[in-house]
């Protein structure tokens, strides 16, 4: 007799995941590697930025009090007594009516309280002496960029958890960050089940398909901010699949199935989950694709039978594996980012289960739009391949129209949603 599974809610299904999350770990890699990879500790300024006064143009730093009679009808005339490039500090006191050409970034004279701009200023030079003549008054501080201004020390700069793209690495090694500290990269094994699947080089045979979720899901795995450890595919072979399960167990924090959990006689995770002594959390979800989804829990992993379905295996990743790798890398928005956007084509059958359509975001009048990727069915592959976000069609006695608002999770998104559900 087949087994009769009763589906649970989305909400409950990724609640009951989330109970068995797993901690994070750190290490330190060299800022040369540190792409792409998410912060374990707060960065904090080491030091004030800028850590002197300095000029933020090209121009002429000299003491405002000297300027304060500078106008049209009253130009003024300084002497320049020194001329300081970036990198380099001043070698001579600053005495009233007096200036030095400084260039963008240079520290400024310890004397010197404002910069004029160059374009401001008409110089001229007079028995080997040069000079400025300007027609304006100058403000304290006009002009200058003050020590601090940007960072104190100590400040928290970049928090735990976030992702490291080109604009932290400036800040890391602005402050001098030559080693980085980094969340260690979850290690995902991954199966794939049926005696049906060819390698990608080998020639189609009748019956038989390429297997094609071992790669979509590797490419999830490291999309997600993990790395991964393929094992190949299983045979339909309960006491083979077992073993090979329970030794990959042993080097992977989190483990992934892909096939295998239906209720067919073929379909053997139901009875490893069994033999392994794994707790079940749950095997049937209340959506489409992936309601058959099952997560086990063993000994402090996590092990997710995934559907085999291409469309509903790319779905139950995104919806209950990332929000795990997401907490071990500390970020606080595990799960994916939700907004509202309007449905560009019409869904008029009613579905009990809700519904992930696979669709493509664009802005139409400023506005978000989804329109389905490809065909919406559970086994297509190609709808993926164009697919940003996943529509949420809520479950029901209705369809929907064109023009109705929605929800919709973004897949390539980092910023993610503290709780979407």
């Amino acid at each position: 007799m087949l087994e009769r599974r009763k589906p649970i809610s989305i909400s409950d299904a990724v609640e009951k995941v989330m109970k068995k999350k797993l901690p994070g770990e750190s290490e330190f890699v060299s800022i040369d590697d540190c792409d792409n990879r998410y912060l374990a500790e707060d960065l904090t300024a080491t030091h004030d930025v800028p850590h002197f006064n300095r000029s933020p143009y090209d121009g002429f730093a000299l003491r405002s009090e000297d300027t304060k009679d500078a106008s049209i009808a009253n130009p003024l005339t300084f002497e320049v007594i020194e001329e300081l490039g970036a990198g380099m500090v001043p070698g001579q006191q600053v005495k009233p009516f007096q200036a030095v050409r400084i260039m963008t970034g240079t520290q400024m004279p310890e004397e010197c309280d404002a910069v004029i701009m160059l374009e401001l200023t008409t110089e001229s030079e007079v028995d080997g002496k040069k000079y400025i003549t300007f027609k304006r008054a100058l403000h304290k501080g006009e002009n200058v960029s003050f020590k601090g201004e940007d960072a104190r020390e100590g400040d928290i700069l970049v928090t735990k958890g976030t992702l490291i793209n080109p604009g932290v690495k400036a800040v890391l090694a602005t402050f001098g960050y030559n080693l980085v500290p980094v969340a260690k990269k979850p290690v995902i094994g991954v199966f794939a089940t049926g005696s049906e699947l060819l390698e990608v080089n080998e020639p189609l045979q009748p019956g038989k398909i390429r297997n094609s979720n071992s790669y979509m899901i590797s490419s999830q795995i490291i999309r997600s901010g993990a790395d991964f450890i393929y094992y190949g595919k299983l045979k339909d072979e309960f006491e083979a699949s077992f073993s090979a399960i329970q030794k990959a167990l042993e080097n992977v924090d989190l483990l992934i199935t892909t096939g295998g959990v239906s209720v067919g006689d073929y379909d053997l995770m139901p009875d490893i989950y069994a033999k392994l002594g794994a707790e079940v959390l749950f095997n049937k979800v209340g959506m489409r694709p992936g309601s058959v989804t099952t997560v086990a829990a063993l000994n402090g992993k996590l092990l997710f039978g995934l559907s085999g379905n291409p469309s509903a295996c790319y779905v139950g990743f995104e919806l209950f594996v990332r929000p795990i790798v997401r907490t071990m890398l500390f970020c606080k928005n595990a799960h994916l980012r939700k907004e509202t956007g309007i449905l560009k084509a019409d869904f008029p059958k009613a579905n009990p289960f809700t519904r992930f359509v696979r669709t493509r975001l664009s802005f139409d009048d400023g506005r978000l739009c989804v329109i389905p990727s490809g065909v919406d069915k559970s086994n297509i592959v190609m709808s993926l391949a164009g697919s940003n976000s996943l529509a949420v069609l809520p479950g029901g006695t209705r369809g929907f129209k064109e023009g109705d608002t929605v929800e919709i999770l973004l897949l390539d998104d980092q910023d993610g949603s503290e709780w979407p559900w």
